[in-house]
């Protein structure tokens, strides 16, 4: 242990030698802006700005990326409580309840929660990582498509929890994101499918944040339009430094359960390959909701709505680092263009990475501590900015909003079928919401499918179609029973209240 914490000191003095620290400070700015501009995110922001690490050694360049990274994740945030629209896919579920609170004139308590929930989250992902990075690896390594596939089984379960009372209606959501996630190539065949008529867009499938951009971004300016016929001006906030400190108080003191959540499940979800952080910031938002005690403000305006997925998103930031160190998997796709890097750096990881270059593993992670912190401050101070947005007229934000909805839903893929397919996207969730649809069940099912589709059918192919594989491996087998029994969990309390009901009549 006292290896471990004089290889982390070393490791943060690192991380604060003068050109790092100026350039974890210019990445986590850069990465702030990158990840509220709807359509860039973390992974285009990480790419574009790769050739640039080349002047630097190689240390410095990492530190500098994962800096970029992390202030991806806390910029997520930004547009998805401002505007309603996600900044990128880790950040559709901040949406839920970040743009009901702007909405009601309480944005700051919004983006200071997000800013806190995201800097706890990145603390306990960074001492997780510290500590148990070779058990986790193993344990990560240990999961295969049956284990993934009752993960997302489990995700799923918090489906019913996120549609209200109305299960039929959160179900038929729920396959709609389904169908739409099939769109495309088979990935096990190679078929193409529901390409309609061989409609050439459809051919790479329907593009994850093209779908949150129409929903969240076109979706949610007409509902608001439509809803207020155009009488919204403008939303009152004032920005200052008391107000800032009690809303920092009361977002922690309502939201501490969801950030706790958050933290944790975001980091398991993120070590695990492929899964990254918009599967831990959904799956934390529906288990916060499915624990607390007052599950009806969820999507109405509650700060916990806010904390749990951005603790995750963070969190799961960090954890997607740890297969791409420990066994040089990545995590996430922002971390398959940083092994990327790596190998172009002339380094390999793997587990001979801690023992052939400690110094630039531990000056990693120490700088994981100086950009959580730096991208704290970094947002705090930005967020009158941020507050003078909602001060404009709505007839200005409905032309901005759709702007950058049309450029980041072209950015995604550069097709223009892209654009149209957004703009439909927004038109049919607007029609969904007027009919009292969720549309955060189908939101999740598109990021969940994909995912979910090829674990199942690779898990059927290991077992020869015996389904016992789900329940008689020792983890895969109580992830999948849980998952069964919160699917269940709605029709039991439905023969249960009958029950009650006839019980109390006789």
């Amino acid at each position: 242990m006292m290896e471990i914490l004089g290889q982390l000191t070393d490791g943060i003095w690192l991380a604060l030698l003068p050109v790092n620290l100026m350039l974890i400070i210019i990445g986590v700015t850069l990465g702030l802006f990158i990840g509220a501009m709807p359509g860039l995110g973390s992974v285009n922001g990480v790419a574009i700005l790769l050739p640039i690490t080349f002047l630097v050694p190689p240390a410095s360049a990492i530190i500098f990326l994962a800096a970029i990274y992390y202030g991806a994740m806390y910029g997520g945030a930004i547009s998805s409580i401002t505007l309603g629209i996600p900044g990128a896919s880790t950040a559709v579920a901040t949406t839920f309840d970040g743009r009901p609170l702007a909405l009601q004139g309480k944005a700051r308590l919004a983006l200071v929660t997000a800013a806190l929930a995201s800097f706890i989250g990145g603390t306990v992902a960074n001492l997780l990582f510290t500590g148990f990075a070779p058990l986790l690896a193993s344990v990560a390594l240990s999961f295969g498509p049956p284990e993934i596939f009752a993960l997302m089984l489990l995700a799923f379960a918090t489906f019913v929890g996120l549609g209200g009372d109305d299960i039929p209606k959160t179900i038929f959501s729920i396959c709609i994101g389904l169908v739409l996630a099939a769109v495309g190539f088979d990935e096990i065949s190679g078929e193409p499918r529901l390409i309609f008529g061989d409609i050439s867009g459809f051919m790479h499938g329907i593009n994850f944040l093209v779908l949150a951009i129409g929903v969240y971004g076109i979706g949610e300016m007409l509902w608001t339009i439509d809803s207020t016929r155009g009488k919204i001006t403008s939303t009152e906030t004032k920005m200052t430094v008391k107000g800032t400190i009690e809303d920092a108080k009361y977002g922690m003191k309502h939201s501490w359960k969801g950030t706790t959540i958050g933290s944790f499940l975001g980091f398991f979800v993120g070590i695990l390959p492929a899964a990254g952080a918009t599967p831990g910031s959904l799956m934390a938002y529906g288990v916060a909701k499915l624990t607390s005690k007052n599950p009806e403000k969820f999507g109405k305006g509650h700060p916990e709505g806010v904390a749990a997925p951005e603790a995750a998103n963070n969190s799961a930031s960090t954890g997607s680092m740890l297969p791409m160190l420990t066994l040089g998997i990545p995590g996430s796709p922002t971390t398959a263009i940083l092994l990327g890097g790596m190998v172009i750096w002339g380094l390999t990881p793997g587990p001979r990475l801690f023992i052939d270059q400690p110094e630039f593993v531990w000056g990693l992670i120490g700088s994981f501590y100086v950009s959580n912190f730096f991208a704290l401050v970094v947002n705090l101070s930005f967020i009158p900015l941020f507050i003078a947005m909602l001060r404009m007229p709505f007839t200005i934000l409905a032309s901005m909003i759709f702007v950058l909805s049309v450029v980041g839903g072209y950015a995604a893929t550069r097709d223009m079928h892209d654009v149209w397919l957004m703009l439909g996207f927004g038109f049919a969730a607007y029609i969904l919401r007027k009919l009292d649809f969720p549309l955060a069940p189908a939101v999740l099912a598109i990021v969940l499918g994909p995912i979910a589709e090829p674990t199942l059918r690779q898990s059927l192919l290991l077992s020869s179609g015996d389904p016992a594989i789900f329940f008689n491996r020792p983890i895969a087998g109580p992830i999948t029973v849980v998952a069964i029994i919160l699917i269940l969990l709605p029709l039991f309390k439905f023969f249960w209240f009958k029950y009650r009901g006839v019980k109390e009549v006789a």
